[in-house]
């Protein structure tokens, strides 16, 4: 077998934050190599385009014309509707894509979703490629479609420097996410590097640059592992389940490896425990170079080789997962038992470390659930009881209620829908549903409205409990000794309010503050590094209380233990009387005071 046959189509996944113009340089990949009238606006079936080596040699001409050693067929573009993190394309163990493109707005430079992608790309482990995008806004800029080292030279000085800026700009903000990056033709080692392609999806200026780092990266860095076994039965991963007219439920998949025929018994990862075990009907595949609109359009084809988008039509797919693994069976029972355990084997590593005192989090696909449990886990939040594909139904909703912790008594939805009932059952229970199509922003969301909650529960925990506080009498400023006993005193820590109850260090109780003064002037509290005039009924100045005496603001053993229950409530300071209350309440119990 040649070299050329040995490896397989690298795989490539284009993700950015939102308006950076993802989907228009998807449509530039495509209209670059087909008819104008075939570019933009694509109503999508199988998210993916294949571009073949004939076209990138032809595209990338300008720039290259040896392509001695390049044995790459091309590069299979997925693309997937609407904005999906990078980890929803997946097969086992991995990521789907081979090499990503991190689309970033010159003008904007990097987004929250940016940096999102960033980490998902980092946990795969995945080599990417930055794509400075919309250089032709650039003050001063004339952008072709041509070649971007080319177009560069005929710019005037002025916009070259600010070309140079914005990417020495994404090559600092990579450096602080740990990468190390620059311009790609400045760059020798592409194994210890992030290349940076400025290009203009709009123009069609740089994307023969972008085109040629691809195929470099992929003949250099995957020979090995884009090696193709066109006898091994065929795997892919589901990107989306459809309804077709006239074929019933369809998936459109990936296939990465191995062969997929008319007629083969494959078996594909189901919503429910057990997985579908169904035969080929038809497969419908894409035309090279396009993205299909109409079901006339799909190529029917007897087999198809890896890698490839593919619809597959066969019966009882209703249940089909998308993100799950379809795999072809070629053998005995024994065979077909193997193939099942591991499609259910891949499912069931996404079963994450349950918790009964849990949120319940929901998403379009497997990936995307991944791609949000990680996410919460970097913001701190471990604590899921259960995550699943799927629109959030109704028993989500019972399920979640029964929660005793308020704050995870609520779901999460990416990218899904809420059934009817579901809303009725959370709008009577209460419960907080969240539902968004970015994952920082759902988190963001459930975050905010956390944070809202605690900031509403410690104001009515104020308002209702005396809080930590100490103060010493200071010398030299007792007022009256009694009835009542005014006295200086500063606040050392935590804030005092007139009818607040006072104890020393002994815990003998002294008395409630029944006025507080400052310049004269009768106030409710006193904060922290306040000196102030106390007034008191009870104790009497150089009999019960002394002056440098410190006192203690008298906290029951309700208020302490709520105090203590809702973290953050207290600073540093009143957190350290509290404990020293804690204590001189114990050893007075306990006969040591």
């Amino acid at each position: 077998m040649s070299a050329k046959s040995e490896i397989r189509t690298p795989i490539l996944s284009v993700v950015g934050h939102i308006d950076h113009g993802k989907t228009t340089l998807l449509d530039t990949l495509r209209g670059t190599a087909i008819a104008e009238k075939e570019a933009g606006r694509v109503t999508q079936h199988i998210g993916a385009t294949e571009i073949p080596i004939s076209t990138i040699k032809k595209i990338c001409e300008p720039l290259k014309r040896d392509w001695t050693g390049i044995d790459v067929p091309g590069l299979l573009v997925i693309d997937t509707p609407g904005h999906h993190a990078f980890a929803s394309l997946r097969k086992r163990g991995s990521a789907l894509a081979d090499v990503a493109v991190i689309v970033v707005d010159v003008m904007e430079g990097f987004q929250p979703q940016t940096y999102e992608s960033l980490n998902i790309l980092r946990l795969l482990k995945t080599p990417f490629v930055v794509v400075l995008n919309k250089i032709d806004r650039i003050k001063g800029w004339t952008s072709k479609n041509k070649p971007f080292l080319i177009n560069y030279t005929d710019q005037p000085e002025y916009a070259r420097k600010e070309v140079d800026a914005r990417v020495y700009q994404i090559v600092g903000d990579l450096y602080d996410k740990g990468f190390s990056a620059d311009r790609y033709d400045r760059i020798k080692d592409f194994a210890r590097n992030v290349s940076i392609v400025p290009v203009s999806a709009k123009t069609g200026e740089g994307i023969a640059d972008l085109l040629l780092v691809l195929i470099g990266l992929s003949q250099k860095f995957f020979e090995r592992t884009l090696q193709l076994h066109l006898e091994a039965a065929g795997v892919g991963t589901i990107l989306e389940r459809k309804e077709e007219k006239g074929l019933g439920t369809t998936i459109d998949v990936i296939l990465y490896d191995g062969k997929l025929s008319v007629g083969d018994t494959i078996v594909v990862g189901s919503i429910e425990e057990e997985p579908i075990v169904t035969k080929v009907k038809a497969l419908l595949k894409p035309h090279v170079l396009q993205e299909i609109r109409m079901e006339q359009r799909f190529e029917r084809v007897k087999t198809v080789n890896a890698a490839s988008g593919v619809k597959i039509v066969a019966p009882d797919l209703e249940l089909a997962l998308p993100g799950s693994q379809v795999r072809v069976v070629k053998g005995d029972a024994a065979t077909l038992d193997h193939v099942m355990n591991e499609v259910k084997s891949d499912i069931a590593e996404l079963k994450l470390e349950r918790s009964p005192e849990g949120i319940i989090i929901k998403a379009d696909t497997m990936g995307s659930l991944e791609a949000l449990a990680m996410e919460l886990k970097d913001e701190g939040i471990e604590a899921i009881k259960r995550a699943e594909v799927g629109n959030i139904s109704k028993h989500d909703v019972i399920e979640a209620t029964t929660v005793k912790d308020r704050y995870f008594r609520v779901i999460l939805g990416f990218n899904v829908g809420i059934l009817p009932d579901a809303k009725e059952a959370a709008l009577q229970a209460g419960m907080p549903v969240f539902i968004n199509d970015v994952i920082y922003r759902l988190i963001e969301d459930y975050e905010n409205w956390v944070k809202a909650g605690k900031e509403r529960e410690k104001r009515e925990l104020m308002e209702r409990v005396s809080t930590p506080a100490k103060i010493r009498l200071l010398p030299g400023c007792v007022f009256r000794q009694s009835k009542p006993a005014v006295v200086g005193v500063e606040v050392l820590s935590g804030k005092i309010k007139t009818g607040v109850e006072l104890i020393k260090a002994d815990g003998t109780n002294v008395g409630a503050i029944n006025e507080i003064q400052d310049k004269g002037k009768s106030i409710k509290s006193a904060e922290q590094g306040m000196q102030v005039a106390i007034a008191m009924k009870k104790p009497t100045v150089g009999r019960h209380i002394h002056e440098n005496d410190v006192l203690y603001v008298n906290i029951s053993a309700e208020e302490t233990k709520a105090l203590k229950k809702l973290s953050g409530v207290l600073s540093p300071d009143e957190e350290a009387a509290l404990e020293e209350l804690v204590e001189i309440k114990r050893k007075r119990a306990s006969g040591l005071g």
